[in-house]
This record gives structure tokens, sequence and C-alpha cells, in this order.
């Protein structure tokens, strides 16, 4: 099975400026290289991670998910990131997943995150997706997910669990550590995107993307500078790994309810 190509966005994000943030990654996204397969933004990466979706939301076929179609094709790769969207009489942290070939998978964002009253503004997802490129198969969920290991679980139906996220600086140490336990514990390939500098409510981000093994050890590190680093992640060894390592045959058996 061929190998995939990340691109990991790491970027500060204008505050409640949609048409800032696309011109911005958009730049960005001028450094991808060619051969990328998946390029992987930040978690409302259009706002900020923001409380006030009744002002700033975009509907479901908005500008934000036109551009992140329309950039998709231009690359030749899929891109991912999550914004604030509005359907019916809700609204939704949407994590959308944008094929070359026009087909756009949405995931919403499960866990909301009550310290910063997610939960008053935005309404919970109720399934998970797991996304195909080529043979891969990719689970991409949303920041604060991240401490939920029974709604992450490695079910057998993906090779990669992205995590695309607004952690804040205060908090890096536990985002790097998750990351690496919910690689090891599901035997996959784990790459956390999250963002740089300061957003309107003063809270500052320090970056700290990364892909990890299945192990847990770095591929790559963004470090916390803003930036477009890739990485390749080699399917054979994860497989090998698996084989040599069959703990998954061990896990408790379980259905996780509503």
């Amino acid at each position: 099975m061929p190998d995939l190509k990340l691109a990991l966005v790491q970027t500060p994000l204008h505050w409640h400026d949609p048409a800032a943030n696309r011109d911005l990654l958009e730049q960005r996204l001028g450094a991808v290289a060619a051969d990328v397969d998946l390029v992987v933004l930040p978690e409302m990466f259009n706002t900020g991670f923001t409380m006030a979706p009744e002002a700033h939301a975009e509907p479901h076929d908005g500008a934000s998910v036109l551009w992140m179609q329309a950039m998709a094709r231009r690359l030749g790769a899929v891109i991912t990131g999550s914004l604030a969207v509005t359907e019916g009489s809700g609204h939704f942290n949407r994590l959308h997943w944008a094929t070359p070939g026009g087909e756009l998978l949405t995931y919403d964002k499960r866990h909301l995150f009550r310290m910063a009253g997610e939960q008053h503004h935005y309404q919970a997802g109720t399934r998970r997706l797991v996304a195909a490129i080529g043979d891969w198969r990719i689970c991409p969920l949303v920041c604060y997910d991240l401490r939920f290991p029974v709604w992450s679980r490695n079910q057998q139906d993906y090779d990669l669990l992205i995590y695309v996220a607004n952690w804040p600086a205060a908090r890096r140490e536990r985002w790097r550590r998750l990351l690496q336990a919910r690689a090891i514990e599901n035997l996959c390939y784990v790459v956390g995107v999250n963002r740089v500098g300061i957003d309107g409510n003063g809270v500052e981000y320090s970056g700290g993307s990364v892909a990890l093994d299945t192990l847990g050890d770095t591929l790559a590190d963004c470090g916390d500078a803003e930036g477009v680093t890739t990485v390749t992640l080699d399917h054979a060894a994860l497989v090998a790994y698996r084989e040599r390592f069959p703990a998954h045959l061990d896990a408790d058996r379980f259905t996780l309810g509503p």
C-alpha cells in the first residue's frame, strides 16, 4: 500500500474574520508539495474558537466550505479542518473533509468544551467519521474529543487518528501526553494540528502540532512556530507492528451507548 503524505498547517488565526483567514491559509498552502495527499487545518480555522456562532457561523454551503473544496481541487489533495456551521435552528462545530473529486464528508464535534461554555452554543455530534484515502482509513476528531478514549477507540476501523484543535498553551503538556496515549492504545498513527497566537478572548496557543507513530514516538513536530510541516506515514510499518504486538486482539468488547 502506498505511503500517506500529510501537510500539517500550524498558523495564527484572525479573530472572527473568515475572509482574512482564507487569504492567510491560501498563502500557507502555496508551500504545500505537489505530492501531498492530505492537508490538515486547525479547529475553527476561519474564525478562531468562537462562542458566538449566532453571529459568525456559516451555512453548510458557505464561503469557507466552498473555499475548502476549491483548494482541494487545486492541490489535488484532501483538506480537512473544522468551522462553526448553522444548520436549521442549531449550530455545530463541524469538521469538513473535502476531496479533490468534490466529495464532502462531515463530522460534528462530539465533546463540547464546557469550560468555555461550548455546550450552550453548539449541538453535539452523534456519529464518528472514518474516511478513506486509497486504502488508508482515517478517523478525524476535534480538540476536546482527545480527552475521551472511548469515543476515540480504534474498533479496527482506522489506521490514522487526527485531532484538529485550538488547544491553549496553558495545557500544552496534556495535549502531547494525550496524543501519545491515543497512539499507543489504538495501535495507530496519530496527528494533532493546533494553532498558534492569541485569540480575541486573550487565550494563548502554543502550537505543538505533531505526527506520532504507534509507539507514541515523534515523526514530525511543528514546535511553536507557524508554518507548514510535511510528514510521510508508512503503512507497511504499521501493519508489521500490529502483527508483532497484536494487543487489539485482547481488547474488551463493548458498544458505546447514546
